[in-house]
């Protein structure tokens, strides 16, 4: 299977940089969205959502080329060479959230409210971005037979291209992809209720994403090392227990304090 999805002029386009590109274009349109429903300047959300992407896509590369730096340190030019993959989430989520931290502080704005807005669209956008793993037949698990995968209803085109040089191994960002999916669309029904509290979602994205990437990060056979721990299942342990934190705190709070959906309780931005 070829990672390449059309070549113009000399010039690969990768199914890969695709994916990542719908990803971000749908995820600013759901946050566009919630902002039209919430009152809030669209222009505002657009400009904290395009430096918080840009921050995150360094922050994703940053985060594989330092833990992979062994092989970067003699391999300088393939840094930039990101359409062949190497994106890790979770420096990507850790440079986005820092970014959008510091704009809505600059403009005097409630942080957590905007997290709340950027979750959903943030899992939306990892959980279609996991199928550019797939054209490059990476981010999978260990090898398996096609018989197992099948008994997971894995649909048969993954399968296959779960075949790779003559072993079929686990397709672990399927298994990522259905899970982010399946919390995006709960989330979606918990953003809902009359009397969520501003926070929570952002507590729940960190406690549910946390829970499925360090299962999923069980049978990775390409996870990020430090020392003889995975990376990403510290990164996951650590979201865990700071979106417990957050919404053991809301739950404290009055039943009518700091509701998401109380349009009157928006700060209007100096933008």
């Amino acid at each position: 299977m070829s990672p390449v999805l059309v070549t113009i002029g000399g010039y690969d386009l990768h199914y890969y940089t695709v994916f990542v590109l719908v990803a971000v274009f749908i995820g600013f349109s759901i946050a566009r969205r919630e902002a039209v429903k919430l009152g809030i300047s669209k222009d505002f959300i657009f400009n904290l959502c395009f430096w918080s992407v840009i921050a995150g896509l360094i922050g994703a590369r940053f985060w594989f080329v330092i833990f992979n730096w062994s092989y970067y340190s003699n391999n300088l030019g393939e840094i930039i060479r990101t359409w062949n993959g190497g994106l890790a989430i979770h420096g990507g989520v850790i440079f986005g959230i820092i970014t959008a931290y510091l704009y809505c502080k600059k403009y005097k704005v409630s942080v957590m409210r905007y997290l709340d807005i950027m979750a959903l669209p943030l899992l939306f956008g990892q959980s279609i971005g996991r199928w550019g793993n797939f054209f490059n037949q990476e981010a999978h698990g260990a090898a398996t037979t096609a018989e197992h995968i099948t008994n997971f209803f894995t649909p048969n085109f993954v399968v296959e291209g779960m075949y790779i040089d003559g072993v079929y191994y686990t397709p672990t960002f399927y298994y990522e992809f259905l899970a982010g999916m399946i919390l995006f669309f709960i989330l979606i029904f918990v953003r809902r209720s009359q009397f969520i509290k501003i926070g929570t979602i952002t507590g729940l994205y960190l406690i549910g994403h946390g829970v499925i990437r360090f299962i999923i990060e069980m049978t990775r056979t390409d996870a990020l090392m430090l020392g003889g721990f995975r990376v990403a299942q510290i990164v996951s342990v650590t979201m865990f227990i700071i979106g417990v934190v957050i919404v053991m705190i809301n739950s404290r709070k009055n039943k009518f304090e700091d509701l998401y959906n109380d349009t009157s309780n928006i700060e209007k931005s100096t933008f």
